[in-house]
């Protein structure tokens, strides 16, 4: 054995040394520089935006789009149970609480429930939109693109729109994502992509707001630069610090030369692990949407024949392979016990069947090889 073979690593090499060089040949290391506008710029593109703000991160970024869309103390915000916890963390950090929803079979926000909440569990009120439950005003909706897959954008934008509710999407893994070959940029009001060190690309931390706004774009880019109004230090109102350093930029700028490749390598890597993995039964992979980005890799147990899943995790790490169990969902972390809910019964019935395995783009196919050996080693046990 030569080595853990590691989860979701990222892939650097001469380019983003390159522009680090740049970095510190120019001695613009801090927020301001020529990479951070570049970095700006490419995934605007990329996305099928007309811009984007750099942030310190993900969740960041997601805070201070929600807070530039109006969601304020007291509000409720629709969003997945079946999320990483920063999306639920982004909401609460405006004072707000996330109201859970289930997932459909695609792991994406059930488009059929949400209809049915706002139906059923809302009313109009002189505030907006409220809450029958709390009396607490609905602010805005929360879709998650769980690994890089794409809600169907255009029925979700209809409800929203109906219910006069502004969207925010979660799109951390889903640059280089479409919906029916369409971009993801002008699909919700603000989106925000990750640039953490497991996402398509990295920036080793960071995220991008996007959308088609030059208004709520500037509103962002306001709110993550301390409010500052004038060279003279001064502010208009309590803001945020949420600015990403040109040295992250200038390592996300060399990433993007590289998209297509790194999304043609995850596409690839899945595909391996459904091939190698289709005799075995009760297990199917992760659900993957024409568009989408093929983040994560990994199985789906069945509810009869689900294994110990910590015991496989181990098992599968005394052969060298760093494998892990996925998200534990919102609904069931102590934060967030209270937080109003609909019915969860997909999210509840799924989080702990699902098994994550390597899926790094500097995989290669000698180790994805052992992967698949140890795989098969230990499920066949």
């Amino acid at each position: 054995m030569s080595g853990m073979i590691p989860l979701a690593i990222p892939d650097v090499g001469e380019a983003e040394a390159r522009n680090l060089n740049a970095c510190i040949a120019e001695n613009m290391v801090s927020s301001i520089g020529r990479f951070v506008s570049q970095l700006e710029q490419d995934i605007a593109r990329t996305s099928g935006a007309t811009g984007g703000v750099a942030t310190s991160a993900g969740t960041t970024g997601l805070h201070a789009a929600l807070h530039a869309l109006g969601v304020r103390h007291g509000d409720l915000v629709i969003c997945p149970s079946f999320t990483f916890i920063a999306s639920a963390n982004a909401i609460s950090q405006c004072g707000a609480t996330p109201w859970l929803i289930d997932i459909d079979d695609d792991w994406l926000m059930d488009l059929d429930q949400l209809e049915a909440m706002l139906t059923e569990d809302t009313r109009r009120g002189d505030d907006g939109l409220l809450h029958r439950a709390t009396g607490r005003r609905v602010a805005a909706i929360m879709p998650i693109y769980t690994l890089g897959n794409v809600p169907d954008m255009d029925r979700l934008g209809r409800i929203a729109g109906g219910y006069g509710l502004p969207v925010v999407a979660d799109a951390a893994a889903a640059l280089g994502a479409t919906r029916d070959g369409a971009p993801i940029g002008p699909m919700a009001d603000l989106s925000v992509i990750s640039l953490n060190g497991n996402k398509i690309i990295t920036a080793g931390g960071g995220g991008v707001v996007i959308g088609m706004s030059d208004a709520l774009l500037g509103r962002v880019r306001h709110l993550t630069s301390t409010a500052r109004v004038s060279a003279d230090y001064s502010h208009d109102e309590a803001a945020f610090n949420y600015r990403m350093t040109n040295i992250q930029a200038a390592v996300g700028c060399a990433q993007m030369e590289r998209l297509e490749g790194f999304l043609n390598r995850k596409a690839t890597l899945r595909q391996r692990y459904a091939e190698a993995f289709a005799p075995l039964k009760g297990q199917s992979p992760f659900p993957l949407m024409p568009g989408g980005s093929a983040w994560f890799s990994g199985m789906l147990f069945d509810k009869d024949a689900t294994p110990v899943l910590g015991d496989v995790v181990t098992q599968l790490r005394e052969r060298g392979v760093e494998a892990r169990t996925f998200w534990k969902p919102v609904h069931l972390q102590p934060p967030y016990a209270g937080a109003p809910a609909g019915d969860l019964t997909r999210t509840t019935s799924i989080w702990d069947r699902i098994l994550t395995l390597p899926c790094s783009s500097t995989l290669s196919s000698a180790d994805q090889e052992r992967v698949i050996a140890a795989v098969l080693d230990v499920l066949g046990r």
